[in-house]
């Protein structure tokens, strides 16, 4: 799972050397501007809130400002906004005190035999493909690093979140970014030893937590054909209200959650029986006819669901149109949907989708 770190070349460490002390923020900011997009994904994987990431990366580039005096190239400048970066992390997870944990209310739907719940994360979000692409004029830069697929996959971000924070952010650094040892520690003003025991222990909890097919963790390969025809059948079924179709495609297994809400489901029975009663005219979950527009979210398939409600509502002016729904994210293994994340309309903007559909 390791990406190619890369460093920042001479040129551009003497350069914010020479920038900071003199206070020329313009030079600074472009120094920092290049970087932005690469540490937006750090602290994502960090917090597995985009919103918080966005935050973080403005109180780092803050942060870098106010303490630029103390850049002295010691280290290269790439390395420095990271640690100022991982320290804003883990002063919000130490602030918001965010722990991964089941979920304590039963499951929407009785699945039939005893499941264990999944992990609550709410405040989890999904992140476009579209802003994990590095920059078209930095892709071939060394601070480009191509974003592994694995690794930013909600599963990944909903296993880390079981981490402790400093464990978080060695495993991250060591085993994501590629970065030795020693410039671990220096990140997190530790010891190697320190940081040694603490990836052993982090490895060992992932483990615990990521999808049993995914237990080792391997590299991703693109969607295939198989898994984009699988997407548009599903956008279909949910069109046509099929629910046979939609049972060929669903594991055994499947999980649905649906952050920040509280709401969960095992199995394919109880996903299918929810889904039935959302399909059905007459039933009081009954939605209405939907329509889905396929799209990407953290380089998974990813749908989002339009319907149109059966009802005039107060406004009138929306009746016969198609309205957001819910985005749902897609885990695929071995022809089958293993898991469905859903997200509330409210991530449909940061998609460019719109809200209402004619």
């Amino acid at each position: 799972m390791v990406e190619d770190r890369g460093s920042d070349g001479p040129a551009e460490d003497t350069a914010a050397a020479g920038a900071a002390p003199v206070g020329d923020e313009a030079a600074f900011g472009a120094l920092v501007e290049p970087l932005r997009r690469e540490l937006r994904v750090h602290c994502y994987r960090m917090l597995g809130s985009y919103d918080d990431a966005e935050d973080m990366v403005q109180e780092t580039f803050l942060r870098a400002w106010r303490r630029r005096e103390t850049y002295e190239g010691r280290s290269t400048f790439r390395a420095w906004l990271y640690k100022i970066a991982t320290n804003a992390c883990l002063d919000l997870i130490d602030r918001d005190k965010r722990h991964a944990r089941p979920y304590r209310v039963p499951p929407l739907v009785d699945p039939g035999t005893p499941a264990q719940p999944p992990a609550d994360v709410p405040w989890l979000q999904p992140v476009p493909d579209r802003l994990l692409e590095p920059a078209a004029d930095s892709a071939q830069g060394p601070a480009a690093a191509a974003v592994a697929r694995e690794t930013i996959e909600l599963a990944f971000l909903v296993a880390i979140q079981h981490l402790p924070a400093r464990q978080r952010a060695v495993l991250i650094t060591r085993d994501v970014l590629g970065w030795p040892a020693t410039e671990t520690a220096a990140l997190l003003d530790t010891s190697v030893a320190s940081v040694k025991s603490a990836l052993q222990r982090a490895r060992a909890t992932l483990k615990q937590y990521l999808p049993q097919r995914r237990e080792d963790w391997a590299p991703s390969a693109e969607p295939s054909a198989d898994e984009r025809a699988l997407v548009r059948r599903y956008v279909e079924a949910h069109q046509r209200a099929d629910l046979g179709a939609l049972a060929g495609m669903l594991a055994e297994d499947v999980r649905m959650t649906m952050p920040p809400h509280p709401a969960w489901l095992v199995g394919r029975s109880a996903l299918l029986t929810l889904s039935g009663q959302v399909f059905k005219p007459g039933s009081p979950w009954y939605h209405g006819r939907w329509r889905g527009v396929v799209t990407g979210a953290n380089l998974q398939p990813a749908v989002a669901h339009y319907v149109e409600h059966p009802t005039v509502d107060e406004t009138r002016h929306l009746a016969g149109r198609f309205r957001a729904q819910v985005l749902d994210v897609l885990r695929i293994d071995d022809g089958r949907i293993t898991a469905i994340t859903s997200f509330e309309p409210r991530h449909f903007a940061a998609f460019g989708l719109p809200l209402v559909l004619p």
